[in-house]
């Protein structure tokens, strides 16, 4: 199945949910968290934050995109099957998520807006090269939610006993000689339950 390019925006964005709650703890005003909360109806109401809106779109966006993550995931029906040959647990490709984190602790502000849109492009050139690799759904934010990634070598149960190997979300580790139901996001296969 491919994924259509508002979902694949979406995905991408939910992984950085992470990454907007750290510019959040950077962007708060420390001085205003011991007074009295405050009560809009009785006047003027300020929260905590250098930019408020800045911080509330982000980490909205983000939020939406990792449901939107999930959503997906949820809609991959695996109907057809393999068997499994090996599988190899390997770490989600961090590299492409660990450097924006890093950027952030080196002065990023929302204050600051020739900064923030050098990132933006900077995130947008990471979205266009991994949405060109095949392999968006591949979040390692998921693995907060039980996903995670292996290197799969398999034959389709209904074809020619050729083997095949290619990246697999799954919920469970794949055992050698188990059919599994799968569905394929883009070029990465999601696997179902045992048959």
């Amino acid at each position: 199945m491919k994924i259509r390019l508002v979902f694949s925006v979406a995905i991408y964005l939910g992984s950085y949910l992470p990454l907007s709650l750290i510019l959040l703890t950077q962007d708060v005003r420390y001085e205003f968290l011991g007074a009295l909360p405050c009560l809009p109806l009785k006047g003027v109401c300020e929260l905590p934050l250098k930019n408020p809106i800045h911080n509330l779109v982000a980490i909205s966006v983000c939020a939406g995109g990792l449901v939107a993550s999930l959503f997906t995931l949820h809609l991959s029906k695996p109907k057809d099957l393999l068997e499994v040959h090996t599988a190899k647990h390997v770490p989600a490709d961090l590299m492409n998520y660990v450097l924006p984190y890093v950027v952030s602790f080196m002065g990023l502000t929302y204050g600051e807006p020739e900064k923030v849109a050098g990132f933006l492009v900077f995130l947008v050139w990471i979205f266009l090269i991994t949405n060109a690799s095949g392999h968006i759904i591949m979040n390692p934010v998921l693995t907060v939610f039980g996903w995670k990634l292996y290197e799969l070598e398999f034959s389709y149960a209904s074809g020619s006993g050729q083997t095949f190997t290619k990246m697999a979300l799954a919920r469970f580790e794949p055992e050698p000689h188990e059919r599994r139901a799968h569905a394929t996001l883009q070029d990465v296969l999601i696997l179902g339950e045992a048959r």
